[in-house]
């Protein structure tokens, strides 16, 4: 177990490699607009990681090492991957931190056994959740009740990315009896960027409106109020 990882430090790096590789987007005045109808003025895209070794390899060196700050990793015995985006986060993991891999798809097959689970996964192997990002949760809870139902206990989940913003996150979480290890939140990022005053002031005047509050700000730009759960 690492005694020395520095939590805030590690959130501060990776908040700044998202920034360096583009995958984060900040634009007040025109809003993006997700499928689900909610109206935000930050976007990040994690999968862009994937493009970029230096910054990947950097990311998951740091992910390993708050796993073993944080959970005890030699009773993990799978680390699984959510279809799609936490499947390449899995695979890097599971190298870093020498344990067999899965990945879980978001419904079964509609073929053959109707597997969920791709991979071999004995009865009672204490597995491990890796996403590229958490949003509410929701859709964490779903792969980890998918792997549960295939025999898996699960109590952990890693994520990259944390939007860390909306108050029903630790409800959806401990009433699933899961914990959420990610990397970085948008705090984190919006902090790394008005270091480096990346954005002019009002942008960050409406980033921190809409952090304060989400639905509001939705609401008022021209987006849905009452959320969707998402991921």
């Amino acid at each position: 177990m690492t005694v020395n990882f520095d939590r805030s430090a590690a959130a501060a790096r990776v908040a700044n490699l998202l920034l360096d590789i583009g995958a984060v987007n900040f634009d007040a005045v025109k809003p993006f607009i997700f499928t689900s109808g909610w109206a935000s003025p930050v976007y990040i895209d994690c999968r862009r990681v994937i493009s970029f070794l230096p910054e990947r390899r950097e990311i998951i060196r740091l992910g390993g090492e708050l796993l073993k700050a944080s959970c005890d990793i030699s009773k993990v015995d799978y680390i699984a991957g959510g279809e799609t985006a936490g499947i390449s986060y899995a695979a890097w993991l599971s190298e870093a931190l020498d344990k067999p891999m899965l990945y879980v798809r978001k419904k079964p097959k509609g073929f053959g056994r109707g597997a969920q689970i791709e991979g071999h996964m004995p009865d009672g192997a204490k597995v491990l959740l890796v996403e590229d990002l958490a949003t509410d949760g929701a859709s964490k809870v779903a792969f980890a009740n998918a792997l549960r139902d295939g025999g898996a206990q699960v109590s952990d989940v890693f994520s990259v990315f944390f939007y860390g913003i909306y108050r029903e996150s630790a409800q959806i979480f401990a009433d699933a009896q899961l914990t959420l290890h990610a990397l970085a939140t948008w705090k984190d990022v919006l902090a790394a960027a008005r270091a480096r005053r990346l954005f002019p002031a009002a942008v960050f005047t409406e980033v921190e409106k809409f952090l304060d509050a989400p639905a509001e700000w939705s609401r008022d730009h021209g987006g849905a109020f009452e959320r969707k759960t998402a991921g």
